[in-house]
């Protein structure tokens, strides 16, 4: 693979998002051809690669494009694992591997996953419906999560008490026992086809409190050794137990007892990978390509502290984007925009995102909450 994968070889991404687009753009270094399926037309990758547009979940669409590559990676795991076991069938390599995605996709496996292999999470109840979160109101205050399709903050709800039950979802998901944490942390590991595991320095993540996705992150991690090591370990002992080939990024809470607890998990470059770009010697969507194509694991190493400020379409507006205060966040040292192609806003919708670098942490705070207030997205 290592000496031919960059002659007439394909690498197909199931999902044109921003992910797949920064795929592609660190692909151009290795002279990688990549091929692309998303069902908007008009997708951030849309325009940097050969395009299709169709259903992800489609069986016979997801066949038919899987023929047309020598391999097939995603963005994201709302995809029909179905066909992509015809794939392997049919001689194509699938990274992450289908029975991956398909674990992954529901989240009470995952759960039980974490519990079969030791791995430390959240007590939890598996529940069916709205009525049987409220048969559990002594296990409150808690998430409900959706089994399937949570993405991007969506299908998760905190139930704080019995007054919050309506807003339970009447579908299959789990309860989790709210966790009082003191950090939300993220390592990001790899894994090639010779088992070569390479992980990088945790980073802490700060949520929005409404959309309830990462609004920004710092690294390193403000954590003490020990607790950073245990978060390595559990990362690696996840990627080996699940012998996964590709990126795994494991989000995890860290308690004021020092526990540390994985809380999700996702088989495909990351939000809170986003400053390995400009941060680390090796991107996180690099290392994904290294370890899917069976290349050794690039370095790891933090160059700089940074941080990562996501850039959300503003509450009130919705339409053609407007990029506010742009001009006076580009005269800031160490500032790098990164602007995902997409023509509408709309509220909390991700648009780009904006990585600080600085030796100096008091600045490099200073610099991220300055792009956070200055930079807007508006129509």
């Amino acid at each position: 693979m290592s000496e031919s994968f960059y002659q007439n070889f394909k690498v197909g991404i199931l999902g044109g998002g921003q992910l797949g687009r920064m795929l592609i753009q660190s692909g151009i270094d290795f002279n990688i051809s990549f091929r692309v399926l998303d069902p908007d037309s008009h997708a951030p990758c849309s325009n940097l690669a050969s395009f299709v547009s169709g259903k992800l979940t489609d069986f016979q669409t997801v066949l038919d494009f899987g023929k047309g590559c020598d391999l097939i990676t995603i963005e994201i795991e709302n995809v029909n694992t179905r066909a992509l076991k015809e794939l392997v069938k049919a001689g194509k390599k699938v990274y992450p591997q289908p029975e991956i995605i398909e674990l992954i996709q529901d989240k009470r496996s995952q759960k039980q996953f974490y519990v079969h292999h030791q791995i430390p999470t959240a007590e939890f109840r598996l529940v069916e419906n709205k009525q049987e979160v409220a048969n559990h109101r002594d296990f409150l205050p808690a998430v409900n999560k959706l089994a399937r399709e949570g993405y991007d903050g969506r299908g998760v709800q905190i139930i704080r008490n019995e007054t919050d039950l309506d807003l339970a979802f009447d579908a299959p998901g789990l309860l989790e026992k709210l966790i009082e944490f003191e950090s939300e942390i993220s390592v990001i590991v790899s894994r090639n086809e010779a088992g070569e595991v390479a992980s990088f320095p945790a980073v802490e993540m700060v949520f929005h409190p409404e959309a309830n996705l990462v609004e920004y992150l710092f690294s390193p991690a403000q954590i003490s050794p020990p607790i950073a090591a245990r978060a390595d370990a559990i990362a690696r002992k996840l990627i080996e137990g699940l012998n996964l080939v590709g990126i795994l990024a494991v989000e995890m809470f860290v308690t004021p007892a020092g526990e540390v607890l994985v809380n999700e998990m996702a088989p495909r470059p990351h939000n809170s990978g986003h400053q390995t770009i400009e941060g680390n010697v090796t991107s996180q969507y690099e290392q994904h390509l290294r370890a899917i194509l069976n290349l050794p694991p690039g370095d790891t190493a933090i160059m700089c502290p940074s941080a990562m400020i996501n850039l959300l379409g503003e509450a009130d507006y919705s339409g053609v984007a407007r990029y506010e205060g742009l001009e006076a966040v580009l005269k800031q040292s160490g500032v790098h925009v990164h602007l995902y192609g997409k023509k509408l806003t709309k509220p909390f919708r991700k648009m780009g995102h904006v990585t600080v670098v600085d030796a100096d942490l008091v600045r490099l705070k200073k610099k991220a909450f300055f792009v956070k207030q200055t930079l807007k997205v508006k129509a």
